[in-house]
């Protein structure tokens, strides 16, 4: 590096001597305030029950969305407590997130429809107004805890192909379990052409060899009673005992309960 460049930036003062130059100093950016009330515009309509944050964002940009009167096009938008959200000139609002646990009897369908008889929706009708539905199904002659929410990020955490929630069932067949067929559901067993691995299979402490308990992951309850069909044994009872950290303590059959905040925080961290 030449002399010259080394010394650049410095300058002389009165004495003769060099002194380096102050850079101007920039003005700190105040921190932009946010208000952890404030929701993103898509996400307020999906909460609504209107449509999903994916088919909100393409009703926003088409201008279907008004908030205070102002038709709003932009990504990201957010709504402030107290404003007033319109859809196609229709008033929304978000319902409250709501989770109800209910330790379903049997006789009772998995279904929304009033179509198929008796079914769960009639025995959780008291717990709230909001538009709840149960996640996942059990079988009418199936017993044991059955999650209703309005909560579409709950919803997804059951649907994951590997972050899911593990569902734990007591299942009593006809007979005992031959120990080769209880290896070959351990190891995964095969079924036509698919391979079906469940989570966990482990007997039952001081319980008959036709007691096991199955822990699935993403699956229907029916693949169960598939297995069992498929190795030539009947399920007497198929009983849902625990949904991730949710068990059926002091929830008697037929009853239902709301979660507190600390189930659901332990629902979203799994």
């Amino acid at each position: 590096m030449s002399k010259r460049g080394a010394f650049k930036g410095r300058r002389k003062d009165n004495s003769g001597k060099r002194k380096f130059a102050k850079k101007p100093v920039q003005p700190v950016q105040p921190k932009q305030e946010t208000n952890s009330d404030e929701i993103r515009l898509n996400k307020y309509i999906a909460n609504s029950g209107v449509c999903s944050r994916r088919e909100a964002d393409m009703h926003i940009s088409i201008g279907s969305v008004s908030v205070n009167g102002k038709i709003i096009t932009e990504m990201g938008y957010k709504v402030k407590p107290g404003d007033e959200v319109r859809f196609d000139g229709a008033r929304i609002t978000p319902e409250r997130k709501t989770y109800v646990l209910l330790n379903k009897p049997k006789g009772f369908a998995t279904t929304t429809s009033s179509s198929k008889g008796r079914t769960v929706m009639d025995l959780v009708a008291n717990a709230t107004n909001a538009k709840i539905k149960p996640i996942g199904r059990l079988g009418r002659s199936a017993t044991g805890l059955l999650l209703f929410t309005n909560d579409d990020e709950v919803v997804k955490k059951f649907k994951k192909s590997k972050q899911g929630v593990a569902k734990l069932f007591h299942v009593e067949l006809n007979k005992n379990i031959k120990a080769d067929d209880f290896k070959a559901i351990r190891d995964g067993l095969r079924i036509g052409k698919n391979i079906i691995e469940i989570e966990e299979i482990s007997h039952i402490d001081n319980a008959p060899k036709t007691e096991l308990g199955i822990r699935i992951k993403n699956m229907s309850n029916a693949v169960i009673r598939q297995i069992f069909d498929h190795l030539k044994y009947e399920i007497v009872r198929l009983d849902c005992v625990m949904i991730g950290p949710l068990t059926k303590k002091d929830l008697p059959r037929g009853h239902w309960k709301h979660l507190t905040e600390n189930e659901v925080s332990q629902l979203m961290m799994l």
